[in-house]
């Protein structure tokens, strides 16, 4: 008996049309002609290509547990469904958690799962809770880095929440935790973005390892069946990407010294499974940013790079059982700017646009798991 779990971040899945993010794209002249109605049919014609692309995105997972991130509310995501995922794919997913969490846009942590395996095991959602209360000081996580940004101990901890959902499979357990950690944003006092923020996001994956060891205890909660999935924004190694289509492309390798995740990968306390592909080959994200003229060093003031920030993290009884599991990352959504590395490039979508319309800037990531 085996599952399938894939998790993507759908870049805001909102009913409402997200002006503020064409805003950001550098389309302000543009936008500021908000009355005129051909201008207002084009982007959302552009919006209507995306979620297609969205949905066969989600079908090429072949998922039976989808964990996604930007949703703005479960009404969003059932219409999304019903105009979308449905007619286009045939896929349903009618077991869908939603609880409104922290983020000031909106946008939520969801969990989706069929009726049935593909094996055809019965899904049983039993329980579903949100952590968006905790605060810094409830966990005993204050410290002084996050006191020098502004932050204080009744402040809440996840920029939007850790969604726990308790599963039955088949008949056994199973528990998955749906994250999507504090962004890296830009830089900041002369400090480059994800080195800024780097101090939440510690806290944030500190936060949910002390909530997954104190459901199971953290003698038994290697032994368990548990994910822990979603999008954590940070890295701990990247390919940056040099040259240009003319010349050609260098991609280079590069390990990070220092990761906001590390809590939860410390004395081997969860199994990254994406970690399995090859080393240039585990890439969600593309990045191309001018990203702080102002920081200090010199390699991140123009950057482009490849990235996983997108984890499918397992138990280490779970990995240990699926030792031949192998997640798929699903690129056909990337934008056309997506510069891939050497025979990996694959076909997009149709209607794909250089930045826009596509599936998001996200890749989803699947694997199947046997229920050991």
């Amino acid at each position: 008996m085996s599952v399938r779990i894939a998790t993507f971040n759908v870049e805001n899945l909102m009913a409402r049309f997200d002006f503020a993010t064409w805003r950001k794209t550098k389309q302000e002249n543009f936008l500021r002609r908000k009355h005129d109605i051909k201008e207002r049919a084009l982007l959302m014609a552009h919006e209507d290509d995306s979620r297609q692309m969205t949905s066969l995105a989600i079908a090429d997972c072949h998922a039976d547990i989808i964990c996604l991130q930007e949703v703005e509310d479960l009404h969003t995501l059932e219409e999304f469904e019903k105009d979308y995922l449905a007619p286009i794919t045939g896929l349903k997913y009618p077991h869908k958690v939603l609880i409104e969490g922290n983020d000031g846009r909106g946008i939520d942590v969801a969990f989706m799962a069929r009726e049935k395996t593909a094996d055809g095991e019965t899904i049983e959602v039993l329980n579903a809770k949100s952590h968006k209360k905790h605060t810094f000081g409830s966990l005993g996580l204050f410290n002084s880095d996050l006191k020098a940004m502004g932050y204080n101990k009744d402040q809440r901890i996840f920029r939007r929440d850790c969604l726990e959902v308790d599963l039955r499979i088949g008949g056994k357990r199973m528990t998955v935790f749906v994250c999507h950690f504090k962004s890296m944003g830009t830089s900041r006092d002369g400090v480059e973005g994800r080195k800024y923020t780097m101090p939440v996001r510690f806290a944030e994956a500190k936060a949910v390892r002390r909530i997954l060891e104190k459901k199971f205890g953290s003698e038994r909660a290697p032994n368990m069946r548990w994910m822990i999935c979603g999008d954590l924004n940070d890295y701990t190694e990247r390919l940056v990407v040099a040259g240009d289509k003319h010349r050609g492309y260098k991609f280079v390798p590069k390990v990070e010294p220092e990761s906001g995740l590390e809590p939860l990968f410390t004395d081997g306390f969860s199994v990254d499974l994406v970690k399995r592909r090859e080393g240039d080959n585990r890439w969600t994200l593309y990045h191309e940013a001018g990203d702080a003229k102002n920081a200090r060093e010199p390699e991140v003031r123009e950057v482009r790079h490849l990235v996983q920030i997108d984890y499918l993290l397992s138990s280490p009884s779970l990995a240990n059982g699926n030792l031949g599991a192998l997640p798929h990352v699903v690129r056909h959504g990337q934008p056309m700017r997506t510069v891939f590395p050497p025979k990996q490039d694959v076909e997009r979508y149709p209607r794909t646009g250089w930045d826009r319309p596509k599936a998001s800037d996200h890749c989803p990531v699947a694997v199947t798991l046997k229920m050991v």
